[in-house]
């Protein structure tokens, strides 16, 4: 059984998990730097395009296996707090069986996929017959990037987050190397950029399986009638729909930001696609806390521990307080500077600087809702985030009626921070409920 009692949850434990998330983190906007300055020494504009819009259909589509990370943390780490090793070692063969099965329906339905996805995202004919290119290569690696998903979420709950670190360095950092050889060595363009993620992911899954060895222990793979036990079954598969309807519902409205600030001009919309990479930026820096929560959580309840529980919520909140806290003064010191090197357009620049005050605010309105989302997944509360999700879309949705008419941009930027706070009270108010669920076995 985890050691999880109270004296154990030290301000040491929590940032040994999640300060390598951080970095883990810190290499995803890398990649993407890389993918599109290898083609873009080519000399061409469509090259570039075909990456962007290959890169962001495939990463939208594979995004919706992202379930499967959040909920294998929770139900492994309650698992773990409980002390029951075999069902923590069949937890990671449903996750694998879960992502294998999800990439092979991928490859087999990629045409109809690349046919919508194009309906939604047209291009011009040569970008698009590049981006399919690339798409038709980097559908083959689904099975192991989605099941990449599922050992990540099974590390982090065993607090094995410097093994979640180099797995991403490894996939990240051989990536990058093949891009260059691939594209300015060998001359395969497009394709070759595709063929460097392709490999990359597979060689993830590769090491990912040999740095979970310890879940085949004792032939644990082999444990059919535990594996696929109903009970079990039935509970992950709640577990995992309401988690990806929340998800929908939040990525839905995150998209919506955006397109309504399309119909404000371009510049608006340029400005607000420069702004929220501070948004998207924040996200990356509490990770690695609202992970530690999921994780510390979920153990506490395992276990059964209720003043465990709460004093995990409360470390974990404190570190993402202070990140929070630093990233608004950085932002505010610098957040101008980081813009001018973001775009050289001097319309751009000076549209983003009227609305920069929001993107100080951001970390310190989102922080609640951030961290109350790694508690309520590591105890897999998942209906409760799944109804307060609808709740808070609907606030949002009104927020949006009201404000953006009367304030323009600065409406549509309120309306993103009313939507912060619904997503935090709508949970907050169901928090006594979760520790009160949480009942300590006798003495």
């Amino acid at each position: 059984m985890a050691d999880i009692g109270p004296a154990s949850l030290t301000h040491r434990r929590v940032l040994k998990i999640a300060v390598p998330i951080v970095l883990a983190n810190a290499t995803i906007p890398l990649l993407g730097v890389a993918d599109t300055g290898v083609v873009g020494q080519l000399g061409h504009a469509v090259p570039i395009g075909a990456v962007g819009i290959g890169a962001v259909i495939v990463t939208a589509i594979y995004w919706i296996f992202g379930f499967l990370r959040m909920g294998t943390t929770g139900l492994t780490s309650q698992a773990l707090g409980a002390g029951d090793m075999p069902e923590v070692r069949a937890l990671l063969v449903r996750a694998l069986l879960t992502g294998l099965t999800g990439g092979l329906l991928l490859i087999v339905l990629q045409t109809p996929l690349t046919w919508a996805a194009f309906r939604i995202s047209p291009a011009s004919p040569e970008v698009e017959a590049l981006a399919r290119s690339y798409f038709a290569i980097r559908i083959y690696s689904a099975p192991a990037a989605i099941s990449v998903f599922g050992m990540t979420g099974w590390l982090i709950a065993q607090e094995r987050t410097r093994t979640v670190l180099l797995l991403q360095l490894w996939m990240n950092g051989l990536n990058v190397a093949l891009d260059f050889w691939f594209v300015l060595g060998l001359g395969w363009g497009v394709d070759g950029v595709a063929l460097a993620t392709f490999l990359a992911e597979w060689s993830g899954l590769a090491l990912g399986l040999m740095l979970c060895r310890a879940g085949w222990a004792q032939g644990a793979w082999r444990d059919r009638r535990r594996i696929f036990d109903l009970a079990r079954l039935r509970r992950m598969l709640v577990v995992n729909a309401d988690i990806m309807a929340r998800s929908v519902l939040l990525q839905a409205s995150f998209l919506s930001f955006l397109f309504l600030g399309a119909g404000l001009g371009d510049v608006t919309l340029a400005a607000n696609q420069v702004l929220i990479q501070f948004v998207h930026i924040t996200a990356y820096a509490l990770d690695g806390f609202a992970f530690a929560a999921e994780s510390l959580v979920g153990q506490a309840i395992g276990a059964r521990m209720r003043s465990s529980l709460r004093r995990a919520a409360v470390l974990t909140s404190l570190w993402g307080g202070l990140i929070v806290v630093t990233l608004s003064v950085v932002f505010a010191a610098t957040g101008r500077d980081v813009v001018a090197l973001m775009t050289t357009s001097d319309a751009v620049r000076a549209e983003a600087g009227l609305y920069l005050v929001w993107l100080v605010a951001a970390p310190l309105i989102g922080i609640a809702s951030w961290m109350l989302d790694g508690i309520f997944i590591g105890a897999t509360r998942t209906r409760d985030m799944r109804i307060a999700m609808l709740i808070s879309v609907a606030v949002y949705a009104v927020a949006v009626a009201v404000l953006l008419p009367a304030l323009g941009n600065h409406g549509l930027w309120a309306a993103l921070m009313v939507f912060f706070v619904a997503r935090a009270v709508t949970l907050a108010l169901r928090y006594p409920a979760l520790e009160a669920a949480v009942r300590e076995p006798l003495s």
